[in-house]
């Protein structure tokens, strides 16, 4: 199965895992509130373990008062970039959680994975909504948490950007190679049935 970005998949698979990539070259435009709560609301129901849905979503639409204080987070390579999306997101996920028989919140194992796969539904659904997100760890760690108040108990996971891809066949020739969807390592490499083998 291969998609019109040149991915190949080894097995079929909805062509949306395909097609969803991490560009770099975006238009400016500016996304409703309408549009971003829909994303959002994606990530809303990606699973947690015990339901605890860890994940916080910190952003800053652009030509709003925060939308400097978020870009400037970033490290300047990502930056250039990052300037020409709609939204820019910091992903916290809480570290403790509530359980049933728990009268106090134990730590939470999981809160990175299941921060993770509301990234996932995140980026998923920005797709299909015709937008793009791109998640970055190029950023300040330490000034993020206190430039935004995060709390002690919420660990900084990424930086996102989301915006509207500029089209490939509109990138100058230069842009054009860096912004082709990247290959996956062969699934063979990935998978183990029983036991791991080197």
């Amino acid at each position: 199965m291969q998609s019109p970005n040149g991915r190949t998949a080894d097995h079929p698979i909805n062509p949306i895992f395909l097609e969803r990539f991490s560009p770099r070259a975006f238009t400016g435009e500016a996304m409703s509130e309408a549009d971003l709560l829909t994303i959002f609301e994606a990530a809303r129901w990606a699973p947690s373990s015990y339901n605890s849905q860890p994940w916080r979503f910190l952003y800053a639409r652009r030509d709003t008062p925060m939308w400097d204080t978020f870009l400037n987070l970033l490290v300047p390579g990502n930056q250039g970039w990052a300037k020409d999306t709609a939204v820019l997101v910091i992903l916290i996920s809480k570290i403790s959680m509530s359980v049933p028989g728990k009268e106090i919140p134990i730590q939470s194992y999981s809160h990175s994975l299941d921060a993770g796969a509301a990234w996932g539904y995140l980026a998923l659904q920005a797709q299909m909504s015709g937008w793009a997100a791109h998640a970055m760890v190029g950023f300040d760690l330490d000034r993020t948490a206190i430039e935004l108040d995060i709390p002690a108990d919420y660990r900084v996971e990424i930086a996102l950007a989301i915006g509207r891809q500029v089209p490939p066949a509109e990138l100058p020739d230069d842009k054009k190679a860096k912004e082709k969807p990247n290959g996956r390592t062969p699934i063979a490499t990935l998978i183990r049935e029983g036991k791991f083998a080197k």
